[in-house]
């Protein structure tokens, strides 16, 4: 009798649980509904202010800096001297001048340093903003990035330099290490998972999810007040997952972005976009 007691208590349990399972479940379904209501709302172009990063980027863009006082203007972003239409579209890629596959950010540095002969320490310093701290680099992402808006994603991957990175990106993306034993396919390598409300992404397929990420990246944070760049979120994700955080500008994080690009090809590029 005592074990057909505690069979009835554990069927009882289960029919309770049963029952949350099928009262939770709608409540779930209504939260994503207002979390793109909400997405709507803040998507209007006319009220992002990751376009006034825009505006501050073009006025960098052709200031004169550094030893040499010269502006950026004859920068090569890879489409040729001071081309921007479409150069963010094909990053990153190899430049030959510095012998090395280059992400913006990189090449932007690069840039500063052989160009204007510019010291970049303040720079890097000031890589991503904060309070009374503003950022060249977010503001000249932005400006350069949307340049190539409604254009589609290319990966470069003719030069075995490039080939060689995007190989380093994958096996970077499924490598587990770190305290927590996290790897970033243990977030981004299955359909449908998500942190609290925040949908996360599956790169682990070319396709629809890698596009439609990778082609909103810059973007502004509501949450941060700020516009942060696709160098600014893979930081910020090995800081989360407890692993060592990158240098900025480091060759790793080029090689993931190669690799996640590689994902999203294809994918149309709207930026800055805003983000929660």
């Amino acid at each position: 009798m005592r074990r057909m007691g505690w069979i009835l208590a554990v069927a009882a349990v289960a029919a309770t649980c049963a029952g949350i399972a099928g009262v939770t479940a709608q409540p779930q379904d209504d939260s994503e509904r207002e979390i793109e209501r909400y997405r709507a709302m803040i998507n209007d172009p006319m009220a992002n202010p990751g376009y006034l990063a825009v505006d501050r980027g073009e006025a960098l863009w052709g200031q004169a800096r550094g030893t040499k006082n010269v502006s950026l203007e004859t920068c090569d972003l890879g489409e040729g001297p001071g081309k921007l239409e479409g150069a963010f579209a094909r990053l990153p890629r190899f430049f030959a001048d510095a012998d090395k596959v280059m992400d913006l950010e990189q090449r932007l540095l690069w840039c500063m340093d052989k160009i204007q002969g510019l010291d970049t320490a303040d720079v890097i310093r000031r890589r991503f903003s904060g309070p009374g701290r503003a950022s060249d680099m977010e503001d000249l992402v932005a400006f350069i990035a949307n340049k190539s808006n409604g254009m589609a994603i290319q990966p470069q991957t003719t030069h075995p330099r490039e080939r060689e990175m995007l190989a380093m990106g994958e096996a970077m993306f499924y490598r587990r290490a770190g305290v927590m034993d996290f790897s970033c396919a243990t977030c981004h390598a299955e359909p449908g998972k998500r942190i609290r409300l925040q949908g996360l992404p599956d790169f682990s397929t070319p396709g629809k999810a890698a596009q439609e990420t990778m082609g909103s990246w810059p973007t502004y944070r509501v949450s941060q007040s700020a516009l942060r760049t696709m160098q600014h979120r893979l930081w910020d994700c090995f800081r989360q997952q407890r692993w060592p955080e990158p240098n900025y500008g480091a060759d790793g994080l080029t090689a993931l972005t190669m690799y996640l690009n590689q994902q999203a090809a294809g994918g149309e590029i709207n930026v800055p976009s805003i983000k929660r």
